[in-house]
């Protein structure tokens, strides 16, 4: 019996600040199957750590450059199975520097939006994501 791989992905969990302290998160709907919205993130490539992903999947995704994001001390790793198959999904927290820039998509997703944590919360899908988005905002607000 062959071992059963785990898929590894990372990405960030990008927000932005807002006047009055308003805290907004990004999110992209996915193109295919159930259109579900998440924050940018991809498979790990052969030979790249963690944070290399992270990036590489936000410039893809979102259009964001390292350049573009501050990324802060904190990351959750969520383990959950997709489509049957067990998977592990890093996500790093950044702040977008511009507030005002915009979102660049890939054909991997239709639609993006900034969200507060609640609008977030009730558009992702999963309780896993919806209680990382409250950690992320827990900490932004303690930082």
């Amino acid at each position: 019996m062959s071992a059963l791989v785990v898929k590894r992905a990372t990405g960030f969990l990008i927000y932005r600040q807002l006047p009055c302290d308003k805290i907004e998160f990004l999110l992209l709907q996915a193109s295919y199957k159930d259109h579900h919205w998440t924050p940018p993130k991809g498979h790990v490539d052969s030979g790249e750590d963690d944070i290399t992903t992270a990036y590489r999947e936000t410039k893809e995704e979102a259009g964001f450059d390292k350049e573009d994001l501050i990324v802060k001390d904190f990351k959750v790793e969520m383990n959950y199975q997709a489509y049957g198959r067990p998977k592990i999904v890093i996500y790093f927290l950044a702040e977008l520097k511009n507030p005002h820039q915009n979102v660049t998509l890939s054909e991997e997703h239709q639609d993006s939006c900034w969200l507060s944590l609640d609008e977030a919360c009730h558009k992702v899908a999963y309780e896993d994501m919806q209680e990382t988005l409250r950690k992320c905002y827990i900490y932004i607000k303690s930082s």
